[in-house]
């Protein structure tokens, strides 16, 4: 071969290493914005489910605040008459404020 030929396939063989290697970076950084795209979409449906089960977690914690509004008011009534009954019956003193 010619030293013209021979220094032009050098100069294609060195193009084509480089465009091997840029088409490899492509394909890994496409590669990793995938991985990236999905465990965004994997987090934010996390976030969600969360958000649900915090709102369901809210309703309960106040259902269960009301109830305990409601026997503490019922306990307090309960025990307002108990002493009263038990005042009226003489078995009592009354409580000095």
């Amino acid at each position: 071969m010619t030293p013209i030929l021979d220094d032009a396939l050098k100069r294609l063989d060195v193009a084509l290493g480089l465009l091997e290697a840029s088409v490899s970076r492509r394909l890994e950084a496409e590669k990793r914005r995938g991985d990236l795209e999905t465990e965004l979409q994997l987090m934010q449906d996390d976030r969600a489910r969360l958000a649900g089960e915090l709102d369901g977690a809210l309703t309960r914690l106040q259902r269960y605040e009301a109830a305990t509004d409601d026997v503490t008011q019922r306990v307090r009534i309960a025990i307002g008459t108990i002493q009263n009954v038990l005042h009226q019956a003489g078995e009592l003193q009354p409580e000095e404020g």
